[in-house]
């Protein structure tokens, strides 16, 4: 990292503005080859000065040039960022002259890369600068925000601290047996030990699991027998009239899908064709399609209609629904109620009706509360999207497993030490203290030129 880097660091277009980024010990100096204004080798740092760059006495355009000096830069070196009119051909040739007076194209994500290896941050923020860069939606930048805010690197660096206590007292007691006054580790220290750290990581793949889904939207599935009001209830959830309504039993045959964000949060709906016994080939067909959107569903909401009493096809629709994230949405509360599910004791029972907007906004929370969503606010939390961090985590607590398997059977402390080291080095893994180059050039060559 001797050299100096250079790259445009904004979509390369027309535009007002496109910022030329350059990194490394010579920035300062290469671009006050090219720059009229204010010497910039003599200036303070985080400063910015009006001026020109200047080929051979030609101008070629009118800047603002940012001069930012190491330490206190993204990159921990000299960081210069030239603001150049947008214009495709005059951002161009600024870099070129930067290139031909001793700069170096930067790679793909290489200056995250200068971060990470100068030590302004480690390989979780580096991969969050990433998904922060790519986020689409407003939940995939909260999740990004948070693998910038440390929360993740801070604890696996406290549990590879208490891990290291662990294994560094067992060392010493097998090196120094004759020693009295050290602390023995005993199995039963482990025992006593390791739940916590199993505990952490095992939060950590949970949190995974609800992430990831938030991340590809939540699949919800309204199902119910004929007429219960399914498609009434997808066209207010939609506020559109995207589904047929109307009083005949089966008139929904095939699904009916839409798209809706609550806080963010994208959920795909799927109407499904009311489930029943049926002779009519097109409805049946209809049916086993719900069926199979019952199986494939995140979320299933079961609608039960208030003015009825509970049917066979009702009870049937509930067993199919057991062991699945269920809302049990009793419709048409403003007719007379004739339904009586109190002894059936149904978690999750929300009374709406598609009139009013009452009901409607109570479930749109109780799908908040069953997906944690608001919990993505809170600046504690810990959300891992990312398949490296996460297998790195799972091998370890596959590693746990083994040595609390290893403790029953009574094998030696040393070889649970050697596992213990095992699930230490995963750790370092993840945040970045135990890389390879073949795995950093993979990671950064996702990232944007320029950043």
């Amino acid at each position: 990292m001797n050299d100096t880097i250079a790259s445009i660091a904004t979509s390369l277009g027309v535009g007002a503005i496109s910022i030329i980024r350059v990194s490394g010990i010579d920035a300062i100096s290469i671009v006050n080859k090219l720059f009229k204004g204010h010497n910039l080798e003599s200036v303070e740092s985080h400063t910015i000065h009006y001026g020109h760059i200047v080929n051979n006495g030609e101008i070629i355009d009118e800047v603002l040039v940012t001069v930012m000096k190491r330490p206190k830069t993204y990159t921990m070196e000299d960081v210069v960022e030239i603001n150049c009119h947008g214009g495709i051909a005059s951002t161009n040739k600024v870099l070129e002259l930067l290139l031909l007076n001793g700069c170096r194209l930067a790679e793909r994500g290489e200056f995250t890369k200068r971060a990470f290896l100068n030590g302004r941050i480690d390989l979780v923020e580096a991969e969050a600068v990433s998904d922060l860069i790519n986020s689409e939606t407003d939940i995939e930048r909260r999740v990004a925000l948070q693998g910038l805010s440390g929360n993740l690197s801070k604890l696996i660096k406290k549990l590879r601290s208490d891990l290291l206590n662990i294994i560094s007292n067992i060392e010493v007691n097998i090196d120094y047996p004759e020693y009295q006054d050290i602390y023995e580790v005993t199995k039963e220290d482990l025992k006593n030990k390791l739940p916590n750290i199993k505990n952490q990581l095992e939060r950590i793949v949970k949190d995974y699991e609800t992430s990831r889904l938030l991340y590809k939207g939540i699949n919800v599935a309204i199902v119910g027998r004929p007429n219960v009001g399914k498609s009434s209830l997808l066209n207010k959830l939609l506020d559109e009239n995207k589904a047929i309504v109307t009083s005949i039993p089966g008139t929904t045959r095939d699904i009916v899908e839409g798209t809706i964000f609550i806080d963010g949060i994208k959920l795909n709906i799927i109407d499904t064709a009311g489930i029943r016994e049926t002779k009519d080939i097109v409805e049946s067909i209809g049916v086993e399609k719900s069926l199979e959107v019952i199986e494939k569903a995140n979320l299933i909401l079961l609608l039960l209609n208030n003015n009825e009493e509970l049917t066979n096809e009702d009870k049937e629709l509930i067993d199919k629904t057991c062991g699945k994230t269920t809302i049990f949405v009793v419709n048409k509360n403003d007719l007379q109620s004739k339904l009586d599910i109190d002894n059936l004791n149904l978690e999750n029972v929300i009374s709406i009706n598609t009139i009013d907007d009452v009901g409607i906004q109570l479930l749109k929370k109780k799908i908040k509360e069953l997906f944690n969503i608001d919990k993505l606010n809170n600046n504690d939390s810990i959300y891992v999207t990312n398949i490296r961090q996460i297998t790195k985590i799972k091998e370890c607590l596959k590693i746990i497993t083994e040595i609390e398997n290893s403790m029953n059977l009574d094998v030696e402390l040393d070889m649970l030490e050697m596992d213990l080291k095992a699930v230490w080095n995963n750790l370092g893994l993840i945040i970045g203290d135990a890389y390879d180059e073949e795995l950093l050039d993979d990671l950064f060559k996702n990232f944007c030129v320029g950043k």
